[in-house]
C-alpha cells in the first residue's frame, strides 16, 4: 500500500475514533447497589459522569470499538515509511500538520462527489472560484452539519490544474499557529494557492493569532478556507483578530426545506425526530444519527455544544472571559452545567406540553376520539386523574443531580450559558404576547429538533414506567403513549413553524398570542401595513371543526384587530392536504415550510 493510501486510511480511522467516547467505565457500590460511571481525561483534567443503567451496554460497546480502532491505527502507522515524530512527508516537503495533496487529496474528495449540496454551498464556491480578495473564508457550525462535506464538494469541482495548487490541512489539538505558519510557507513556496484548514480552533492560540491567515497569506494571493466545530471560537475571532477580514458562513441551522432536499427525506415527523444534522438515514448522507438514542443525544450535547463553549472560553483572552462561569470552570463543572441547562430546557418543554394538554379542553376531545376509535377503542383518558397525573409528571421530570454539584447553579450561570447557546444558533426566542395587557414572555425554541425530541422521548419513556400506567392493558398503554407522543410532536411542529416563519420574515413580527382562555398559535404582524394574519398549528391529517374555534371566535378576533390591525388571513397549518373550509385556509405543513423558505431566497 502506498503512502497516500495509508494516509487516507489513517485519516478515515481518525474520524471514526473521534466520533467514539474516550475513557473507561468504573463501578461504585453504595449501600449494596452498584452505580456505573464514565471516566475520561480532557488534557490533564479528569472528567466523570453517571451512566444510567439503560445506557451502560451501548456505551461499553462504543468504548471497546474505539480501542479496537486505535489498535488498528497503531498497526497501520508502523507501515508509513520514515515517519519522524509528528512530521509527515510528501515528496521533498516535510509538514508538521497532516497535509493532503495530489492523490491523497483526490481520494479524500471522492466520496462526496454524489452528495447533494447544502443551499449555503454557493457562498463557499463563490469565494473559492471568484476573484481574489484579502479575506479568509470561515465555515463554522456544530458537528455534522456539512462543513467538511462542502469542502470535499468544492475540491471535486476543481480541474487538475487547480487541484495541483490545492492543499487540505487537518489540524489537531497538538498543533500550534507556528506549526501551521511553517506549513503554509512551505506550501506557498511550492506554488499552492488554495488551502483548506479543518478544525483550526483546536489550536490553543488560534483565537489570539488568527490574523496571520488574512494579513499574511490571503493578502499575498492565497485563498484560505478555515473550518471547525468551535463556533464560539470563530465568533470571538471575528470580533477581534479577523474583524472585517473574513467571510463567515454558519452551518448549524438546517431548515425543513434543506432537510428534505439534501437528505432525500420527506415528512415533518422525520424532521422532528432527526432534524438538525446532515446525518439522517437517507440516501444522500451517512446513517449514524446523533439523535438516534438518548445516549447519542447526551454525547452530542457534551462534545458538540458543552465542550465547544468551554474550549472557546479557555482560549479567549487568556481565559479572562468566563465571567460568572469562572467558578464552575475552576471546579471542573462547566461542561456538566451546560448539559444541565440544555436538559432543563427539555424538561420544562416536556412538562409544559404534557401538563398543558392534560389540563386543556383538548383532553376531552382526545378522550372522545379514543372512545370512538374503530380499531383500538379505549376509555383510559376518561379514567385518568389529571391532577394526580400532573403531579407525577412534575416529580418525574424535575430531574436534578444536585448531590454531585459542588457549585450551586444560579440564575446568572444559566443566563450566561443561554447567551452562548444563542450565539451557537442552537436556540432562538419567540415571543408570547398576552392579551388584553400585551405583556411579552419568551419562548425558547431549539433549532435542532432531533436533539430535543430524543431527550423528551426518553423522559416520556420514564413516565410510562410509572406505577399509574403499569396496571393498564397493553392496548391502553399503547393508546396513552401514542397520545403523549402526538402532543409532543405537535408542540415541536409548532416550534418549527414559528422559528422558520420568524427567520423567513425578518421584516414582520412573529409571535404567539395568548388570551385568558385559548391562544392563536402564531400571529404574523406587518407593522408597515398595520395588518396581521392568524394561524392554528395542528399535528393532524384531518380537518376537525374544533381546530378553527379560536380563529372564528369573534371576541378574540376583535381584540386582535384592535391591537394589530385588520386580519387579512385565517389559517390552519396541519399535515393534511391544502384546502379551504369556512373561509379558513388549511395549509399542508411541508408545503408551507418549503414555500416560506423559497420566499426568503
Amino acid at each position: 500500500m502506498d503512502s497516500n493510501a495509508l494516509m487516507e486510511q489513517l485519516s478515515a480511522l481518525d474520524a471514526q475514533i473521534d466520533a467514539l467516547p474516550r475513557g473507561s467505565i468504573s463501578a461504585k457500590t453504595v449501600n449494596g447497589h452498584t452505580y456505573f460511571y464514565h471516566r475520561w481525561y480532557e488534557g490533564k483534567a479528569k472528567k466523570e459522569r453517571f451512566i444510567p443503567e439503560e445506557e451502560l451496554e451501548a456505551l461499553r460497546a462504543r468504548i471497546a470499538q474505539r480501542k479496537a480502532l486505535q489498535a488498528e491505527r497503531k498497526a497501520l502507522q508502523t507501515l508509513l515509511p520514515n515517519t519522524p515524530g509528528r512530521a509527515l512527508h510528501e515528496g521533498d516537503a516535510a509538514y508538521v500538520t497532516i497535509v493532503r495533496r495530489g492523490a491523497a487529496l483526490r481520494a479524500f474528495m471522492a466520496p462526496a462527489k454524489n452528495y447533494r449540496r447544502r443551499e449555503c454551498y454557493t457562498r463557499m464556491r463563490d469565494y473559492v472560484f471568484g476573484p481574489q480578495q484579502d479575506k479568509v473564508f470561515v465555515v463554522y457550525g456544530l458537528r455534522r452539519t456539512g462543513k467538511t462535506t462542502m469542502i470535499r464538494q468544492i475540491l471535486a469541482e476543481m480541474d487538475d490544474r487547480m487541484l495541483d495548487r490545492t492543499a487540505f490541512l487537518q489540524i489537531t489539538a497538538k498543533n500550534t499557529l507556528a506549526d501551521v505558519y511553517k506549513d503554509l510557507r512551505t506550501l506557498e513556496k511550492n506554488g499552492c494557492r488554495y488551502v483548506f484548514l479543518d478544525e483550526v480552533t483546536l489550536m490553543e492560540d488560534f483565537i489570539d493569532g488568527a490574523a496571520v491567515f488574512s494579513d499574511v497569506f490571503a493578502a499575498s494571493g492565497m485563498k484560505i478556507v478555515l473550518s471547525g466545530t468551535d463556533s464560539l471560537g470563530f465568533l470571538f475571532t471575528e470580533d477581534e483578530q479577523l474583524y472585517d477580514r473574513c467571510v463567515m458562513l454558519h452551518t448549524t441551522f438546517i431548515p425543513y426545506r434543506e432537510f428534505e432536499q439534501v437528505l432525500g427525506i420527506k415528512g415533518i415527523d422525520e424532521y422532528i425526530r432527526y432534524g438538525g444534522t446532515m446525518s439522517m438515514s437517507g440516501v444522500n448522507y451517512n446513517e449514524d444519527s446523533p439523535f438516534a438514542s438518548r445516549e447519542n443525544a447526551r454525547e452530542y450535547v457534551a462534545t458538540a455544544i458543552a465542550h465547544n463553549i468551554q474550549h472557546s472560553l479557555r482560549c479567549y483572552q487568556q481565559s479572562g472571559h468566563f465571567r460568572k462561569l469562572q467558578e464552575l470552570y475552576e471546579k471542573d463543572e462547566l461542561t456538566s452545567a451546560v448539559n444541565r441547562v440544555v436538559e432543563d430546557q427539555t424538561h420544562r418543554f416536556t412538562l409544559e406540553v404534557l401538563t398543558r394538554e392534560f389540563r386543556s379542553h383538548d383532553l376531552a376531545l382526545s378522550a372522545r376520539n379514543l372512545r370512538r376509535d374503530r380499531k383500538q377503542p379505549s376509555d383510559i383518558l376518561d379514567r385518568v386523574d389529571t391532577h394526580d397525573v400532573t403531579q407525577r409528571l412534575m416529580a418525574l421530570l424535575d430531574i436534578r443531580n444536585q448531590a454531585e454539584q459542588t457549585v450551586a447553579m444560579e440564575a446568572a450561570h444559566a443566563a450566561e450559558i443561554q447567551e452562548y447557546l444563542t450565539l451557537l444558533d442552537l436556540t432562538q426566542t419567540v415571543d408570547i404576547v398576552t392579551m388584553p395587557g400585551g405583556e411579552t414572555l419568551p419562548r425558547t425554541v431549539i433549532a435542532q429538533p432531533g436533539l430535543r425530541f430524543a431527550q423528551a422521548k426518553a423522559l416520556i419513556e420514564s413516565l410510562l414506567l410509572d406505577p399509574v400506567f403499569s396496571d393498564l392493558s397493553i392496548i391502553e398503554r399503547n393508546s396513552v403513549e401514542k397520545r403523549i407522543l402526538s402532543e409532543l410532536m405537535g408542540r415541536m411542529m409548532e416550534d418549527a413553524v414559528l422559528l422558520e416563519t420568524k427567520l423567513a420574515k425578518p421584516d414582520k413580527k412573529v409571535f404567539v398570542l395568548q388570551f385568558a382562555v385559548g391562544e392563536f398559535d402564531m400571529v404574523v404582524f406587518d407593522a408597515a401595513k398595520s395588518n396581521c394574519e392568524i394561524y392554528e398549528i395542528k399535528h393532524s391529517t384531518e380537518v376537525v371543526p374544533e381546530q378553527m374555534r379560536h380563529l372564528l371566535d369573534e371576541e378574540k378576533c376583535r381584540m386582535t384587530e384592535h391591537r394589530f390591525g385588520p386580519i387579512t388571513g385565517k389559517h390552519v397549518i396541519y399535515r393534511g392536504e391544502t384546502c379551504v373550509v369556512d373561509r379558513v385556509l388549511y395549509l399542508n405543513v411541508e408545503d408551507y415550510l418549503i414555500l416560506i423558505s423559497n420566499q426568503n431566497d
